[in-house]
């Protein structure tokens, strides 16, 4: 249904997570179970960074007056909600586990404690990146909606909020879709839906003043066992090297006598 605020009037929930940075060359563990993680730069998700951007464009707009960010994670995890206070948010929720967030803390698990969370801070709009870039799911928004009963609006690349109500453009495989939902909704980023903004230093350390409320996951009264087991995990096959052929006559000859493309 439409929110009972007037659109300029929105607290905004953005989901923040801790990931290895995207720019890592990520290595598999010794025991294949999983990737390495000790001693690697870790940063927040990179669609994440686009949801809280999108949140802070809100309430310059005067669309949003409050955004909340929130992290499932570890103690560490206070370094991404810090980033996102540094950006512009006014406070943090850090729900604190040492669960493995690559992939022992699952999509269905996430969306449980969001849950949680919105019900004791009734945001009209949860904003989270599309996915994340360690476990690739894009499921932890999906879920959250379904649970909470709202619409969603998932992939975005542009918000236009009017009337209690938003319009979307939503990327899909074949092009892209406007959908009109009423609020409270749950909004996933996609990359075009725009640039995050590097935190200045001053407002830097204005972060550092600002309040993180810290709750334990174990808390929150919801089953987070993952459905999932990583049984094995290995380095895709190395290509073997190209080769510069003289001519067509036989750059033809090895497609068909040594490639087997053509008969």
């Amino acid at each position: 249904g439409t929110s009972p605020h007037p659109p300029s009037k929105m607290k905004v929930l953005v989901g923040v997570k801790r990931v290895i940075d995207y720019a890592v060359k990520v290595r598999i563990a010794a025991d294949k179970k999983g990737v390495e993680l000790a001693n690697v730069k870790m940063s927040m998700n990179p669609f994440c960074e686009i949801a809280v951007e999108e949140a802070i464009r809100m309430k310059e707009g005067k669309t949003a007056t409050e955004i909340v960010a929130v992290s499932v994670g570890p103690k560490n995890a206070q370094e991404q909600i810090r980033t996102a206070l540094a950006m512009g948010a006014d406070r943090g929720v850090h729900v604190t586990t040492d669960m493995r967030l690559d992939q022992e803390l699952q999509p269905l698990a996430v969306a449980k404690l969001l849950k949680e969370i919105v019900e004791k801070e009734a945001p009209d709009v949860v904003l989270l990146g599309k996915q994340s870039i360690d476990g690739d799911c894009a499921q932890t928004g999906p879920m959250l909606a379904a649970m909470l009963g709202w619409p969603q609006a998932t992939m975005a690349s542009e918000l236009t909020f009017a009337d209690g109500g938003v319009t979307a453009e939503r990327e899909t495989d074949n092009g892209t879709e406007v959908i009109q939902v009423g609020t409270p909704l749950v909004v996933t980023a996609d990359l075009r839906l725009n640039e995050p903004r590097y935190a200045k230093l001053p407002n830097i350390m204005k972060a550092k003043k600002k309040k993180i409320e810290a709750i334990d996951a174990a808390s929150l009264g919801v089953d987070l066992s993952p459905r999932i087991e990583v049984v094995e995990m290995n380095d895709p096959p190395t290509r073997a090297a190209g080769i510069v052929v003289e001519d067509v006559t036989a750059l033809v000859d090895k497609l068909k006598n040594e490639a087997s493309v053509i008969a």
